[in-house]
């Protein structure tokens, strides 16, 4: 393949920077596009969207179909995870994810050792069906939450404003923790490494509680884990590249890429960028970091906020994204708004 071949995304990820920055964003293919809506409400339910490999890669597709982003990201859940590991699941309409929690031992030894990738067998089908309708040149993303987030939903069955069950738990009985943390590990590895081996570019580890932790506790329970996943999809798969999303980490951002070996990092959306340009992307690639409200409102202010990002970053190896996810409400004028800008 020669170099015009790989996608722009792939090229940035191997530290190459480019006159232009590859563009996508997290929660792409989601309620701001009517296509998906539309879609959704055949699927009947998210869980059976993201279970039904013909609908789940419609979905990824779309926003590459109507907008032309640089990669496609796997229409997937954090949460399928635990689900294979035994965990009942839903979703309830409107408060988002529920699990049945696991916060003691008697409820940890009624899930299993290690993920049931059987049923998980309908996802490396949706990768590859999105492969093979991918153009050459959009790069295609998988992914898998980060054993500390994962961990916080397993324990208290929701979500939670301060991940307080997770850190009761952790702080109570660290080897009950430790043995929740294990179970995802090793079940996000084999996760990861079949989307691999179906067909996809490179994979994001989101950690969206990451800034929850104290540096102590970051060590031990976002840095170590994610760690250990980077080095069993490398064992399996070396040429793959590796974003890691440890959302909120701040000023510990350095000390994640140096213990966890990620080839490259999202960044939130109110960290300082004079920091980021010495103590981050001076050592590896950087994604990001766009507000996703400033998307949502649109106008001059979203053109002045492309510009200084890409002021900031644009002159080493970066991914234009959002800080998080894309908001339910933005208006797809604005998305257009921001792909002509960054594009020029």
């Amino acid at each position: 393949m020669t170099t015009s071949q790989i996608p722009a995304l792939i090229r940035v990820l191997g530290g190459e920077t480019l006159p232009t920055p590859p563009i996508w964003m997290m929660r792409q293919a989601g309620r701001y596009l009517p296509e998906y809506r539309e879609l959704r409400a055949k699927a009947g339910s998210f869980l059976s969207l993201c279970y039904n490999p013909e609908l789940a890669a419609e979905v990824t597709l779309q926003p590459i179909r109507r907008f032309g982003f640089d990669a496609a990201i796997l229409f997937a859940d954090i949460l399928l995870v635990p689900q294979a590991l035994g965990q009942r699941l839903w979703f309830a309409e409107g408060e988002g994810p529920r699990l049945e929690p696991v916060a003691d031992a008697s409820r940890l030894a009624e899930i299993d050792r290690v993920a049931d990738q059987a049923k998980l067998d309908s996802i490396p089908e949706t990768v590859r069906r999105v492969r093979a309708a991918l153009p050459r040149e959009t790069g295609f993303i998988g992914f898998c939450g980060a054993p500390w987030t994962v961990a916080t939903y397993m324990v208290a069955g929701r979500g939670t404003p301060d991940q307080g069950p997770a850190k009761a738990l952790f702080e109570r009985d660290p080897i009950l923790f430790q043995a929740i943390i294990d179970r995802i590990v090793v079940s996000s590895i084999a996760y990861l490494n079949a989307q691999i081996a179906a067909g996809v570019d490179a994979v994001q580890i989101f950690d969206s509680w990451a800034g929850s932790l104290g540096p102590d506790d970051f060590k031990r329970w976002c840095i170590a884990p994610t760690r250990r996943i980077v080095e069993g999809v490398r064992a399996a798969h070396p040429q793959v590249r590796i974003i890691g999303f440890p959302r909120g980490a701040g000023h510990l951002i350095p000390d994640y890429i140096a213990g966890t070996g990620v080839d490259a990092v999202g960044l939130e959306t109110d960290i300082d960028r004079d920091f980021v340009r010495d103590a981050i992307q001076s050592r590896v690639p950087v994604q990001g970091h766009l507000d996703p409200l400033v998307l949502r409102a649109g106008g001059d202010a979203l053109e002045r906020e492309v510009d200084a990002i890409l002021t900031a970053f644009g002159d080493r190896p970066f991914i234009f994204n959002l800080g998080h996810g894309i908001l339910p409400d933005t208006p797809i004028a604005h998305v257009e708004r921001l792909l002509k800008r960054v594009r020029g």
